[in-house]
């Protein structure tokens, strides 16, 4: 497969309605129970461009995103200024083909070009693919929470992983 990699922008908003919805509905990747509109998407983009955290597509040969990866903000707290939370999302009928490895390995080097030095995923438990990927990639699980989640009728448990950066060289208290 023919992929490439590059920012997505307001023309992607329909495509990652899609993914996102999808996982709603069918997955416990999101903790969201009520299906995402285009509101939502505005507000949330606008957050990620105001904030200059990346949202990186992976686009077939006709342009069409399977998959896109994002970080934002871990904590709001200055203390965690270099610390991000990072996603990965790839189309129902596309995975299996090795584009969350590739997303993942494109958010990691956004996140050392930005000088950030932690990454958290927070991974529902039952979701060995991610762990396995990310486990893969270098992510520690650094905890369980037990029943933080209520969806599709059971109680589900988040994992913590995360990957340390060498990034930033010089990191200061300033905010």
């Amino acid at each position: 497969m023919n992929i490439t990699l590059s920012p997505c922008t307001e023309q992607q908003f329909p495509e990652i309605l899609d993914i996102f919805n999808h996982a709603i509905l069918n997955s416990t990747a999101l903790y969201d129970y009520k299906v995402r509109n285009m509101k939502i998407m505005e507000a949330w983009y606008a957050d990620k461009k105001e904030d200059k955290y990346p949202i990186i597509g992976a686009f077939d040969e006709n342009n069409i995103l399977l998959g896109f990866a994002t970080y934002g903000m871990f904590r709001a707290r200055p203390a965690n200024k270099y610390t991000v939370e990072h996603s990965v999302y790839v189309r129902a009928d596309k995975r299996g083909l090795g584009l969350g490895k590739i997303l993942l390995q494109t958010i990691i080097k956004k996140a050392e070009e930005q000088n950030f030095h932690v990454l958290v995923g927070v991974i529902d438990t039952a979701n060995t693919v991610s762990i396995k990927l990310h486990e893969n990639e270098g992510f520690m699980q650094n905890g369980i929470i037990k029943e933080i989640g209520f969806k599709f009728g059971k109680w589900l448990d988040a994992a913590f992983y995360q990957l340390i950066l060498k990034t930033p060289t010089n990191p200061t208290d300033d905010k």
